[in-house]
């Protein structure tokens, strides 16, 4: 079984995270999206609602998991029986910075193969960071995000 964790914040999940993720399902009988925790990191959105955002996005896909985890990526890859890791890349800067994880984590885990999608151009400006800008001036992220997580902001915001 090819299994994948595409490790993040998605503090939100955003619709460049979801073009990676549908293009990466035919290579992959399950992919577990996981969630890193780190404590010294400040969350716009708590660990539950991230997690609710993507299941909410992929509640009829049977070969999606949603998972958190702490420590080393490799780690959690070996303690799910992940043999792939997957990465967007955006641009020239996110290669270089993955690269270096990458080659990283192979000394560290060999039997763990980085796999890399290019975002689609439509996207490749997306990021969860830009998102959260957005959201901190009551702007309107719903061409940014999946109605998952539009949909919240705007019940949130309304109450």
């Amino acid at each position: 079984m090819r299994v994948a964790v595409f490790p993040g914040s998605f503090d939100p999940i955003t619709n460049g995270h979801c073009d990676i993720i549908a293009r990466a399902l035919p290579l992959f009988d399950k992919i577990i999206i996981a969630i890193g925790r780190n404590s010294d990191k400040r969350y716009m959105f708590s660990l539950e609602e991230r997690k609710e955002f993507i299941r909410s996005t992929y509640a009829n896909e049977p070969k999606i998991e949603v998972m958190d985890y702490e420590g080393m990526t490799v780690d959690f890859c070996r303690s799910v029986g992940a043999t792939f890791m997957l990465r967007g890349l955006r641009n020239p800067a996110d290669f270089e910075f993955e690269k270096a994880i990458a080659q990283t984590n192979r000394r560290l885990a060999p039997e763990v193969e980085t796999v890399f999608l290019l975002t689609s151009s439509g996207y490749s400006f997306i990021s969860s960071s830009i998102v959260r800008e957005i959201l901190s001036y009551k702007g309107d992220v719903s061409e940014l995000t999946p109605r998952a997580v539009h949909s919240y902001i705007e019940k949130k915001n309304n109450k």
